[in-house]
């Protein structure tokens, strides 16, 4: 039995806090990283990390150990992802952002940065129309770096569906972005 199967089991048993507050070490940084690569928000993805752990051990008890645990992790930052692209919050405080509440600095990076959000932003609000299926497989291959097999695995779907689907998609992506940036 592996110290992760452990940390599980003592989780499960009797709520040990030692063990959960290990078992969240293991995948903190990697969990965020996955959820800041999609927000670029620090704060925000600090809340919404703390969240999707918050959920983790509230439902520990469903996970059955058929798929790895940090596939079963990633599932549910994933449907959390996904459920804030689809919440009145975001989608509020995305039209009600003013740019003079930002400050402005003069900076080749500052403007990058926003470039690169706006475009984040722009991409994540399309994807969000698509069905949850396919924006598992895109979150997963570009925001956790999961493979293809690593991806089929663990939605238990063929490799190759989940090929189709991906690159189809980015297709698709890549047509809408573009006919925004026509408009």
């Amino acid at each position: 039995m592996t110290q992760e199967e452990k940390w599980i089991k003592a989780i499960k048993k009797n709520s040990n806090e030692e063990a959960a507050n290990q078992l969240i070490q293991k995948y903190y940084q990697e969990i965020f990283g996955f959820v800041y690569k999609q927000t670029l928000d620090q704060e925000f993805t600090k809340d919404l990390t703390q969240e999707i752990f918050i959920s983790v051990l509230r439902s520990i008890q469903n996970f059955d150990g058929r798929a790895s645990f940090r596939t079963w992790l990633y599932k549910v930052a994933n449907s959390r992802m996904i459920d804030y692209y689809r919440s009145k919050y975001y989608k509020q405080n995305r039209k009600t952002e003013s740019i003079d509440e930002k400050q402005v600095y003069e900076s080749v990076e500052f403007m990058w940065e926003l470039e690169t959000k706006e475009e984040v932003n722009q991409v994540l609000e399309l994807m969000s129309r698509f069905q949850y299926d396919i924006q598992q497989i895109v979150r997963l291959k570009i925001y956790a770096d999961y493979t293809f097999t690593e991806i089929a695995a663990s939605l238990e779907i063929p490799e190759s569906t989940v090929k189709t689907k991906y690159y189809g998609t980015l297709r698709k992506l890549q047509k809408l972005v573009k006919e925004n940036e026509d408009e």
